[in-house]
């Protein structure tokens, strides 16, 4: 048998028996891993266990240079951290040496002559020998790691590990660990491995800054003067108030109860029941009208009518009920009226206060406007609507359609929603964020408000699952009624069409200026997620044996990466030339594949012809006035075609649609919380989301949808999408919950329908820990506490309330209503050049996209008070639709930041620094921190490096991506998204100081700053307030 010996433990069949040691195969393990003093024990148990009587025997059996490779070879130990290990390399010396030494004078001098060099050339010269002993060690140390309870990882520098790194890495892969390589540096860990790590790159850039003491020394003096100086006035002002003011001024006196009639609850009381007779009066003569009998005849006509007693009662008898049904049925529009129609009925209207939530502010708009119109009364009245920037409502309204976060901004100031009876959450099958975190809230709200009733709403049949988190909550199902729609996949496109797919015309063409997009096609992704395995799979095992060759060979050069301009083109083609009359309504990615197929579609002498098709586009970025042209109809003879996201899905309904195409992708935001990066790619849609689209065709006839994928495809998809809280990072959410005082953020988050990962909760309080909104307990601070107020990003709310405390409030709170809607510069494909300079000359050495948006907004103010800003925006490659925007929410935030109290009442006063350029900059680096990139100098050009990802780069749209060089060591940039590498987005040059003062602490090597928080403070009154005290 064969004996294996490690850390003095020694495997023997029993004393009496015959040992048959084999030392070929098994000498590394005993004698190699532990200390010194541990191998030299080992050596001497394989001494006594084994054939050989002597050290000299053993020598001239085992060839020694095989025992010093391998005995030089790294072991374990662990650093001071607990859950971090590293290599470290020792040399054959110490006690082995000495034993050795002892030896002949032969095995001295082999021993000495051994060197560093020798060992290399040794591996170099026998790779594949090398290469298996290396992977043996590898199993004995990974072995070791799992059975070590307190070490999580291994970090080896051995040349040899980045030779073997694939197979290391495999090997680790069949053990459940995991394996990354960092440039020379191999790791391999318990824990999933981030892309980048700044504690092994010995290239990161590193700085040093000093703050000189005579600085220092001045900068205390010119604070004291300061302080004595406002201390003085001060003084002044108390003892004024004090000669002109003997009396006290007497607290207000508090009134009873029944002072005041309205606080009476028996008159106010009467009040209501005077307006509820009121509003059946009216309710009855609106229904006994001609124009009233019309409309109820078309209400009673869908689906839901048929269902309206059995739900009214559901409603009445159970505190949570979920109701299901297609697209069409009328839940929206009429469920929401049912119940008020009943309580007015009843005398109770005045009593009924309803909130119906949709995830999108054009559903909200839209579905408010059908109802009141269904009611007969103008919108504002007992129906309206409250989205962000706008709203219509009064303070008859009883039925309130707005978007989940404008309910949830109520239940910030309002936890218990008071006067409110009843709350609809529509379109719950989509699983927002906000919508799954509106449900945790709503739930625990349940418990106190006995009377309140949940009524939600989903457009699939997946009821069960919200069902069962509310307790087994009764389901009800409304058959919705459509026209047959008759679906045509991939192959049956090509066969209808003609149409052959070749390598060329199956890549999607963005332009010179997203060449990247273009090539990106042509390249297979490294990393693929479980979906792209499926759809691949599920091709290579479809033979398409029922179509011709021509569909056949088509299938053969389809690309999964493309969305399929040109066959789109074709498509609508066909349908114009062939089709029956009847709106078409296109379901893209997002707004650069809208705009990239429209300006293609323009081109094409017929669907560019406005008298034959009318062109118009659907994202949740455009203006609402925009965004109502959909819904009207065409004039005669011109056909409608709609390029939308899948906004299109289930929020709205266009109401004359008879075709469409699908190209089977929706651009999903997903969250790597590992590397703390947000990803931002077109991913494939669930068959949920498929069978939605295909039923926007069947509403007023039978309809036709093309999808541009094959049924197999279809097949492989996920049944329903991931919901967007296990997608997104959860900053914003964060702040909220802790603004609602439930306690912990991940407890709470522990009762949602499907918890996040631990891992991304972590990095959003990480995050707002870093900004200041949360102290080291959790707590909000006084800054989180005004941050929970606005209706943005953290960091963009911390960069507007630092614009009103500099008293720079204007040109901030232009950056930070430009980076909550779309970007405003725009890039047309054929005059991408002259766009790009357009925006460089805003930028006018500036190097910041910030500054450019401010001095393009400003310019665009000027040219609209003098009747020219058509002519500006399109000299200056602008979207007015986008400066309207801003200038709207522009006003929004001032309203919010004087209800605050952060703003003066005069409007001087709040800018009385915003001509000061580098009190801007240092206002958008605190708001934009963490965000930062270090500047890496060459002669001629230059890089970028966050600490979470390492190189990245910038977006080509970017102002600082037209120069070779910056003269500003660090970015600080609005956005980071990993497309095919992590591209930065809206990025500003900022010096070292600069960072000092409004960034913060930066570790692992980056800039480190260790000084008092008066220095820091003195600094900082010195740089940018002093000057301006006289």
């Amino acid at each position: 048998m064969c004996i294996r010996v490690a850390k003095y433990k020694v495997a023997k069949k029993s004393l009496n028996t015959k040992i048959d040691y084999d030392i070929s195969k098994h000498w590394a393990e005993p004698i190699l891993y532990g200390t010194q003093e541990d191998w030299y024990n080992n050596l001497k148990l394989i001494l006594e266990w084994s054939p050989f009587t002597s050290e000299e025997e053993l020598l001239q059996q085992v060839p020694l240079r095989r025992i010093l490779h391998f005995r030089r070879r790294s072991i374990i130990s662990t650093l001071s951290s607990p859950t971090t290990t590293t290599v470290k390399r020792r040399c054959f010396s110490g006690v082995s040496r000495r034993l050795y030494h002892n030896q002949t004078r032969s095995s001295s001098i082999i021993v000495d002559q051994f060197s560093d060099d020798e060992y290399d050339c040794d591996f170099e010269n026998n790779p594949a020998s090398s290469s298996v002993a290396n992977i043996d060690e590898w199993k004995w140390k990974l072995s070791m790691l799992l059975q070590n309870q307190t070490d999580q990882e291994i970090v080896s520098r051995d040349k040899r590990d980045k030779r073997d790194f694939e197979q290391i890495a495999n090997l680790a892969k069949t053990m459940g660990l995991y394996c990354q390589m960092y440039g020379k540096v191999v790791v391999a860990s318990k824990v999933p491995l981030p892309n980048y790590r700044p504690d092994l790159d010995d290239k990161r850039p590193q700085r040093e800054v000093v703050i000189p003491l005579s600085l220092q020394r001045r900068v205390e003096g010119l604070l004291q003067e300061h302080v004595d100086r406002m201390q003085l006035k001060s003084g002044d002002v108390a003892s004024t108030t004090g000669e002109d003011s003997h009396e006290e001024v007497e607290p207000p006196v508090k009134r009873s109860g029944n002072a005041d009639p309205l606080v009476d609850g028996s008159l106010m009381e009467k009040v209501l029941q005077r307006r509820s007779l009121q509003m059946r009066n009216m309710q009855r003569a609106w229904e006994e009208s001609p124009e009233g009998k019309k409309m109820l005849q078309g209400r009673m006509s869908l689906p839901a009518f048929r269902e309206k007693e059995r739900l009214l009662q559901a409603i009445a008898q159970n505190q949570v009920i979920i109701i299901s049904g297609e697209t069409g049925c009328g839940k929206t529009t009429q469920l929401p009226q049912y119940i008020l129609e009943s309580e007015i009925e009843s005398g109770r209207g005045a009593f009924c206060n309803i909130i119906c939530t949709q995830p999108r502010r054009i559903s909200a708009m839209a579905v408010a406007e059908r109802v009141s119109a269904e009611r007969g009364e103008p919108l504002g009245e007992s129906i309206g609507y409250k989205v962000r920037l706008e709203g219509m409502k009064g303070k008859n309204t009883h039925l309130l359609f707005c978007t989940s976060g404008i309910l949830l901004r109520r239940l910030l100031s309002d936890h218990n929603l008071h006067g409110v009876t009843h709350v609809f959450v529509d379109e719950i099958h989509e699983r927002g964020m906000n919508e799954d975190f509106l449900l945790i809230v709503l739930k625990e709200l349940l418990s106190r408000r006995r009377d309140l009733r949940l009524i939600l709403m989903s457009a699939t049949l997946n009821a069960e699952l919200f069902s069962n988190y509310f307790g087994g909550a009764p389901m009800i199902h409304i058959p919705g009624f459509t026209h047959p729609v008759r679906e045509h996949f991939l192959e049956d496109v090509l066969e209808i069409t003609g149409y052959k797919l070749t390598p060329t015309n199956a890549i999607d063409d963005y332009g010179q200026d997203k060449l990247w997009k273009t090539q990106k096609q042509l390249v297979s992704r490294k990393r693929k997620n479980n979906i792209t395995v499926l759809v691949e799979d599920a091709l290579s095992q479809s033979s398409f044996e029922n179509y011709s060759s021509k569909v056949r060979d088509s299938l053969s050069c389809w690309t999964p990466e493309s969305i399929g301009f040109n066959l789109i083109e074709v498509v609508l083609c066909h349908i114009c030339r062939k089709e029956r009359p009847g709106a078409v309504l296109v379901f893209m990615t997002g707004w650069d594949d809208i705009s990239c197929l429209k300006n293609q579609l323009k081109a094409n002498p017929l669907l560019g012809d406005p008298n034959r098709v009318q062109l118009l586009t659907c994202h949740g970025s455009m203006a609402t006035s925009e965004q109502n042209k959909i819904f009207e109809h065409p004039p005669p003879n011109v056909r409608k075609i709609v390029l939308a996201t899948n906004m299109a899905e289930a929020s709205i309904t266009i109401n004359d649609v008879v075709f469409v195409v699908d190209c089977g992708k929706a651009k999903e935001t997903t969250y790597d919380a590992l590397n703390n990066t947000p990803c931002l790619l077109p991913s494939w849609i669930s068959q949920a989301s498929a069978r939605q689209r295909k039923g926007r065709a069947g509403r007023v006839q039978s309809g036709e949808c093309y999808h541009l994928y094959p049924r197999c495809v279809y097949e492989a998809f996920s049944e329903y999408q991931l919901p967007e809280l296990l997608r997104t990072p959860l900053n914003s959410l964060c702040l909220q919950i802790k603004s609602l005082q439930v306690g912990r953020i991940g407890e709470f988050l522990s009762a949602a329908l499907q918890p996040p990962e631990p891992l991304a909760v972590q990095n959003a309080v990480d995050f707002l820990t870093k900004i200041g909104a949360l102290d080291e307990n959790e707590n909000l601070t006084h800054l989180g506490e005004y941050l929970s107020m606005l209706p943005v990003d953290p960091k963009l709310g911390k960069m507007l309330i630092m614009g009103a405390f500099f008293r720079c409030f204007d040109p901030i709170v232009t950056i930070v209503a430009g980076l909550s809607v779309r970007d405003p510069f725009v890039l047309p494909q054929d005059r991408k050049d002259q766009a790009t300079t357009a925006k460089s000359m805003f930028s006018a050495k500036f190097y910041s996209d910030h500054i450019a948006l401010i001095r393009a907004y400003e310019g665009w103010k000027t040219a609209l008070s003098e009747q020219t800003a058509y002519e500006y925006c399109w000299r200056h490659y602008l979207s007015a639709q986008t400066l309207q925007a801003i200038h709207s929410l522009r006003n929004q935030f001032h309203y919010i930041l004087q209800d605050a109290q952060l703003l003066e009442a005069e409007a001087g006063l709040n800018n009385r620094l915003s001509h000061n350029q580098p009190l801007v900059r240092a206002i958008i680096c605190a708001g934009l921190f963490p965000g930062v990139a270090s500047v890496v100098h060459r002669e001629t050009s230059m890089s970028f490096k966050t600490m979470d990802d390492g190189q990245v780069f910038l977006y080509g749209n970017s102002v600082n991506a037209q120069y070779q060089t910056i003269p500003y060591p660090w970015l600080v940039f609005g956005e980071k998204v990993k497309v095919n590498s992590v591209f930065l987005r809206d990025t500003t040059g900022v010096s070292d100081s600069t960072l000092i003062l409004f960034g913060g602490g930066l570790v692992n090597g980056a800039l480190v700053i260790s000084a008092m928080p008066y220095i820091i403070s003195c600094v900082l009154l010195h740089v940018l307030i002093c000057p301006f005290l006289s």
